[in-house]
Formats: C-alpha cells, structure tokens, sequence
C-alpha cells in the first residue's frame, strides 16, 4: 500500500475526532527480543479484534543496537524500518508513541528523549532501576504533556480485571489478607552463560525488579498503597560464565520475600525468585475479605477460585472455581464463545488497546491502566524491600509529592 493509499484508507489523528474513523498511530519500538514479539503481536491483532479500534497501530519502525538482529526482526513483525541508534528513530515524524522494550538500563534516556519529542511513552517494568530513575522519569512526561504508561500486563487479564472489579463492588468486604508468589526455574543453571538480567548496572535488581514488580503492581492496584515493608533478599550463584572462558560477578538477587502492611490495614506476604525448581511462570496471588475469598493462578489464568460467605456449598465444600470467559467477563466481546479460552500473550492486546483509547480520547491511563506514576511507586517499594533487607529492618513507605 502507497503512502497516499493509507492516508485514503485511513485518519490522520487530527481527523480523528470529526470524522469518528480510527485514526493510524504510528509506532516506533526500542527493542526486538522476548517484549519487541509480545508487543508486536498485538499491534497486529488490535484492528480486527478490539473491533472496532480506537486507533490503527502502523508499525513504523524498530530499533536495536544489533543490524543484523533488528533488520530481521523487521522483517519478521512487518515494520516499514529499523535503527540502530534509537535518537534517529526519534527523528522520524511519523512516529506517534515510543513504545521500549529494552533491557532495564535503556528504560530512561530514551522515554525521556521521546517524551520532549512529543511522542507518547510506553515502557517496560520495571519502569526505572531506583525510584529515583523512574521519578526522573515521571517528571519528563508530566513536563511534555504526554500519555505515559507501563507494562504491568497482568492487571488485563480478564480473571484478574473481574477480581478488581468485584473488589470495588465492596463485595469482598473489608480486605485482611494479601499473599503472592512469582515463581520460576531458569536461573539455577549455572553454567547459563550471564545476561543483562544478573548484572545490577544494567538491570538494577534481579527476581524484584523482574518479577516482584508484577506482584506489587497487583497488590497495589487490587488492595491498596502499601504503609511499610520487612524484606529479606538472596543471591544463591554469586558467578557466572562471561561466555568466553571466564567467569562475572552476578550482583542481583535470585530471590526475596517481604511482608507488607498496607494503607488500609491489610497484611500482605510477597516472594519471588528464579530457583524454584518445577515452576515455569507461577503467578499466583490469594485475597481473604470479610466476605469471602479469591485465588487465581496465572498458569490457568482464564479462572478464578472464589468463596463466599454463607454461599452454599462453598460453607462446607470450599472455593469453587469459575471460568471466567462470559460474555459480560472483561474484554470477551471480543473474543470467542464462553470457554473457547485465550492466552498469555492477548493481555498485551488489551493493554495496548487500552493506552490507545487514551490517547485518541485524551483519558487518563489510570487507574485501570499502570502509568508513571504506578512505575515510580513501584520503584519506591522495590527500593523499601532492598533497604529492608541490607539494614535488618521494616522501612515504611514514602513517595515524593507529584
């Protein structure tokens, strides 16, 4: 299709609004490895499933430091172009919103970059390696004025939408407990040769950042603002393989667990860690109200294991399980018939899907959707738990006014 062919086919974003037709927005992305195909993935899936769109995403162009790497993965996503070098890919005007996928270490200077380009921001968890990055961070967009958000992919699953939702229905009650684990296997190897992910300078922490992020984003956005934390953390395999005969400091840690008082007077349990031997991807998360109770398990991540108070026969047989692919459940009108069940990967449709509406409808991201904000809070936590840790002792919890 010729450039004057899209511009007939299709909006431009300032058409947007008198015409009532989707607009295109065009796409540049940072990064083409595990995110860049998850993210791509739903770029292409948007149009035709979140029907009708809110925007059409154009795949403008990738960027990565490896040429032949990135020229590939162009190739294979279907982007019009690539970078080496994501300042150039800045330049490019049709780019709307910067989307980074890279490692921990390139989350900063580029979304800054891009925000006083004017191109919206969207960027990866852990949002910075410190609070203090990501509040460096935060301040960018909210100087810029543009929509920004972070890919805390787990508050779109369906299941977990439909716990938010019964929570703010107040039919949970008041909130005692909050207990979650992320576990997985594929950091015991050690002779895996090192990554990005267990060097500090590049990823700024290991098993928390990675994975304890999510869970804090959850226990966040389904319980409440965390008051204070008790940590502990620790680094099993200190070295690995540099992948040319020698061996590196690994300094991250492969695993932690914390306690959690939270604002509203909920306790909470958190663990993570990449040496739990049998686990694949276990994000599994329980909350206990006054009224009842709700599981769920990303590994079965189309259901929810819920009690209810007084609800026969939960009273004397215990959680029963749902499957939560209705019709009226989140997002399933656009989808399939109830139990036809989805994956891991559309969670990153309906994301991205989301973040478009917001910039078409000039809406907040929050609080359904996890923006600088949400990423900078996180980062304050992440960095409670590890001061936690070092010093022996319960941090309590304090954001910087914004």
């Amino acid at each position: 299709m010729t450039e004057e062919n899209k511009s007939s086919a299709f909006t431009s974003m300032a058409g947007a609004k008198a015409t009532g037709d989707a607009p295109i927005i065009g796409i540049g992305m940072l990064g083409y490895a595990f995110m860049g195909k998850a993210h791509s993935n739903a770029f292409k899936k948007i149009p035709y499933m979140m029907y009708p769109p809110a925007a059409i995403p154009r795949m403008v162009a990738i960027a990565g430091r490896n040429e032949e790497a990135v020229c590939e993965a162009a190739k294979r996503y279907g982007y019009e172009t690539y970078y080496t070098d994501w300042r150039d890919m800045l330049k490019n005007d049709a780019i709307d919103v910067f989307d980074n996928g890279g490692p921990n270490n390139t989350h900063a200077a580029p979304c800054i970059a891009a925000a006083a380009a004017g191109k919206h921001v969207f960027c990866e968890k852990p949002l910075g390696r410190s609070a203090e990055e990501a509040k460096s961070m935060l301040d960018a967009v909210q100087k810029a004025g543009v929509k920004h958000m972070v890919a805390f992919n787990y508050r779109f699953v369906p299941a977990i939408m439909q716990a938010k939702k019964i929570i703010e229905s107040g039919k949970l009650g008041q909130i005692y407990h909050w207990r979650a684990v992320y576990l997985q296997e594929w950091g015991m190897d050690k002779t895996m040769p090192t990554s990005w992910r267990f060097q500090k300078d590049v990823a700024g922490s290991g098993a928390l950042g990675d994975l304890g992020a999510h869970i804090i984003d959850l226990a966040r956005f389904l319980v409440g603002e965390p008051k204070s934390v008790m940590g502990y953390q620790q680094t099993w395999i200190k070295e690995r393989p540099d992948g040319s005969g020698g061996m590196v400091k690994s300094d991250v840690d492969d695993g932690f667990v914390a306690a959690i008082e939270f604002e509203n007077g909920a306790l909470g349990t958190l663990e993570a860690t990449r040496f739990a031997k049998g686990r694949k991807n276990f994000n599994n998360f329980e909350i206990n109200g006054e009224n009842g109770s709700i599981q769920f398990n990303l590994e079965r991540m189309n259901e929810l294991n819920v009690f209810w108070a007084g609800d026969e026969p939960n009273t004397t047989q215990g959680f029963h399980n749902v499957l939560v692919t209705e019709a009226h459940h989140p997002y399933w009108e656009n989808w399939w018939p109830h139990g036809h069940i989805i994956g891991w990967e559309h969670s990153f449709v309906h994301e991205f899907d989301h973040f478009f509406r917001a910039i078409v409808n000039d809406t907040n991201v929050a609080p359904y959707g996890a923006d600088f904000v949400d990423g900078y809070r996180n980062a304050v936590i992440c960095d409670a738990i590890v001061e936690s840790a070092n010093s022996g002792r319960r941090v309590d919890i304090k954001y910087e006014e914004i």
